[in-house]
């Protein structure tokens, strides 16, 4: 014997899509924003937002410490910045969350990424400039990869 009751489709409101969103990580505004625009207008993604602010569900501020915290040993400053602003935090949360991380030093987090991806000093040029856009990629300066490829090849 068949059932006819009809199944009824549930449809999470916009703050239950938010806080979903929220419980797996920690999201920006502008990501969660983005994420929301497809199930809602302008005016109601900003209120709930404002909302979840409002109550410490959201906070970009706490984003960028945690996402500085995982990444930051295997990253460089400029890269980390980069991320952070391509992600929607400003620029000045940014360069707070930077000074008030205490990362060791530039130099001392280049020279683990270069160990943990090559085993010996660069044997010529061409395997230098490999080394070289290894460690750019991963965001530290010209100056840092400089000094590094030096000191490890003396």
């Amino acid at each position: 014997m068949r059932c006819n009751i009809p199944v009824m489709s549930f449809e999470p409101s916009l703050r239950q899509r938010a806080i979903r969103l929220l419980a797996r990580r920690e999201h920006t505004r502008a990501e969660l924003a983005q994420k929301l625009a497809p199930h809602g207008t302008a005016e109601e993604i900003a209120s709930v937002l404002t909302e979840l602010a409002r109550a410490g569900l959201q906070s970009d501020a706490r984003f960028a410490e945690s996402y500085v915290k995982s990444q930051a040993s295997r990253l460089g400053l400029a890269r980390l910045r980069q991320t952070l602003r391509s992600r929607g935090v400003a620029a000045e949360l940014i360069e707070t969350q930077l000074e008030s991380a205490e990362l060791p030093d530039e130099m001392a987090r280049a020279a683990a990424v270069w160990t943990k991806k090559f085993s010996a000093p660069a044997a010529d040029a061409r395997e230098w400039a490999k080394q070289a856009r290894f460690l750019q990629g991963r965001g530290f300066s010209a100056e840092t990869i400089g000094k590094l490829l030096k000191e490890i090849k003396a």
